[in-house]
């Protein structure tokens, strides 16, 4: 083995260990890696196996860190390479067909890498799957794993020790090539074969959707798709410097983590450091405390992830702290509220954060990743408009000092070779700053849904215009979402959207951020009626009354509505695989709620 594989990939270690996957365990050395002379290639790419070949000349890589914060595993992308192509011949072993899915139980950790890029030189397709953050309920997640295993029809199925009880149980009865775990498929033998990885029209990998309004579908993205957003990203977004290192806590599983934060870092030869979603979850400080300990540039993350991060922070921490090489921290998720991210760059800004880093964009799993980005170096843009006439007729006309205003972050233009288009319910394209649905197509749209032709055939037209199934106004190409069009409440013929109610709610000390779903259900007049689901923690019920009665208040003067808080148990409230509140479950989940107490008090 090369002594570079022992080091860091691209900077210097503090000591620790590594666990190869083959049985040895080696020691990190101190590093001090040379300049790399190769020429930055920007993703321009035919495929991620060509990608990944080249990246394995220089001396960048995957970099994993515990949840104290201590380097734990090294993996360059020059080991990657030679440990991926070996791999690839114990698959082939198997006797798969090309294309052949194989299901990945996506934990963060050096194995994913391995067996993605694996399948990537063998020409099959890699299916990432959730590895949940919290296990609250094991038997669920089984079922769920069972579920995405037979909707991706997977000949293979592969998980880390972590996950290997759940996979198990959740395969046993499938009829499929090989399950199990890593230590396990390494006593495969390796196939003599030339390896023919996939080609340009072929698929990369089937990405799950986060199943925010139903059962997660399968997005098949193909090597020429995902290269393309790729190389959008890097060249346009990113734009990658020499000396560039990203830092990230997001889930392999999920578009921004995989595609944003895996491949994009490896396809511009830049080296990246990564926390588990768990152990951010549980410490986020180590987040910022890595961005300022390696000196990293770029990091993306979603809006709770700032959040979240800002709240655990204390002032001793901040002072500790040097982000001034933090260059590019880019924002996804669900409607961004412009006041969490104002409030992470001020709290910051003492540590050197510029707010000028902050990129906004747009994206979805089924563009591959981005649809749209902020103009990098440009901060948040913020449009102020009329909060009554957005409401009463969905037009986003700007507000007049003084009066009640609500608040978008632009998300910019599109990527290169998008179209967009705003529709109301008819389907006739809107002017300007009026709302609707928005509309997508170009270059890195889905093919589909893997094995589901009247999902793929609801959102995707015959000429490739794809249904986001968000709301959206455009000013200037640039886009604002405003929400999900599934989530939206219309209550006494007013929009309403959740995030409004759940941003009240959370602006109390009682409640975390992420404990309040707001969601409308039906009346006994016919009409819809707004809940507030809210986890609540305080044991005192006379306290909990106060909440609810101080919360209800505050709603009907801020948005004008009658709406009933509904305090529910802590971890109660359902998520989507990355995290986000699934509304739409949590809504029927009440109905459902409130359909069995009736029955009981009728028979009672």
């Amino acid at each position: 083995m090369l002594i570079s594989d022992y080091f860091t990939a691209g900077r210097d270690p503090k000591s620790g260990t590594i666990a190869n996957m083959f049985p040895e365990v080696y020691s990190i050395m101190e590093f001090t890696p040379t300049k790399n002379n190769m020429p930055l290639r920007k993703g321009d790419f035919t495929n991620l196996a060509q990608a990944l070949d080249y990246a394995a000349r220089g001396d960048t890589g995957y970099n994993f860190y515990d949840g104290t914060g201590k380097l734990s595993a090294v993996l360059p992308y020059k080991k990657l390479q030679k440990e991926a192509k070996s791999l690839a011949r114990r698959l082939l072993g198997l006797g798969p067909r090309r294309g052949a899915r194989v299901a990945l139980v996506a934990d963060t950790h050096p194995d994913f890498m391995r067996y993605f890029f694996a399948c990537q030189y063998a020409g099959l397709v890699p299916v990432p799957l959730p590895a949940p953050i919290q296990l609250g309920n094991r038997q669920d997640y089984t079922v769920q794993l069972r579920r995405l295993l037979h909707a991706c029809k997977t000949e293979i199925a592969i998980a880390s020790e972590s996950y290997l009880p759940y996979l198990m149980k959740a395969s046993a009865s499938l009829d499929l090539s090989f399950y199990g775990g890593t230590k396990a498929f390494i006593h495969l033998p390796e196939e003599e074969v030339q390896l023919n990885p996939s080609g340009s029209d072929e698929l990369a990998y089937l990405q799950f959707t986060s199943g925010s309004t139903q059962f997660p579908r399968g997005v098949m993205i193909s090597q020429k798709t995902v290269m393309n957003n790729l190389s959008n990203l890097i060249r346009l977004v990113t734009r990658i410097q020499d000396k560039d290192r990203a830092v990230s806590w997001l889930p392999f599983y999920h578009d921004m983590g995989l595609v944003g934060m895996v491949l994009a870092p490896m396809a511009s030869q830049i080296s990246v450091d990564y926390l588990s979603p768990r152990d951010f979850a549980m410490r986020p400080r180590l987040w910022p405390k890595l961005m300022s300990q390696n000196r990293a540039t770029i990091s993306f993350g979603s809006a709770l992830g700032y959040q979240l991060c800002r709240r655990r922070l204390r002032p001793k921490d901040i002072k500790e702290l040097d982000l001034s090489a933090w260059r590019l921290a880019a924002v996804g998720s669900e409607t961004i509220n412009p006041d969490t991210m104002t409030r992470f760059t001020k709290a910051l800004a003492p540590a050197g954060f510029n707010e000028k880093a902050l990129v906004i964009g747009y994206g979805m799993a089924e563009c591959s990743l981005a649809v749209s980005f902020s103009q990098p170096g440009q901060g948040l843009t913020i449009d102020h408009i009329d909060h009554e006439l957005l409401a009463a007729e969905r037009q986003a006309d700007p507000a007049d000092p003084g009066d009640p205003a609500k608040h978008f972050v632009s998300c910019g233009p599109p990527m290169p070779g998008y179209e967009i288009q705003v529709r109301n319910e008819h389907g006739s394209v809107l002017p300007e700053r009026q709302a609707g649905t928005l509309y997508v197509r170009g270059p890195s749209v889905m093919s589909g849904y893997f094995g589901n032709e009247r999902a793929t055939g609801e959102v995707l037209s015959t000429d490739g215009w794809l249904n986001t199934g968000d709301i959206a106004y455009i000013v200037d190409q640039n886009i604002f979402i405003t929400g999900r069009e599934k989530d939206l409440l219309v209550i006494n013929s007013r929009s309403v959207w959740p995030q409004d109610i759940e941003s009240i709610a959370e602006q109390h000390p009682e409640v975390r951020t992420g404990d309040a779903a707001a969601i409308a259900v039906p009346g006994g007049d016919g009409m819809n009626a707004a809940v507030l689901l809210l986890q609540c923690r305080k044991p005192e019920q006379t306290k909990k009354t106060e909440l609810q009665l101080r919360i209800k208040g505050l709603i009907r003067r801020e948005i004008g509505i009658d709406c009933k808080i509904e305090l529910v148990s802590r971890h109660t409230l359902p998520r989507t695989t990355s995290g986000k509140l699934a509304r739409a479950t949590a809504r029927q989940e009440y109905i459902n709620r409130m359909a069995r107490t009736a029955k009981t008090v009728q028979y009672a």
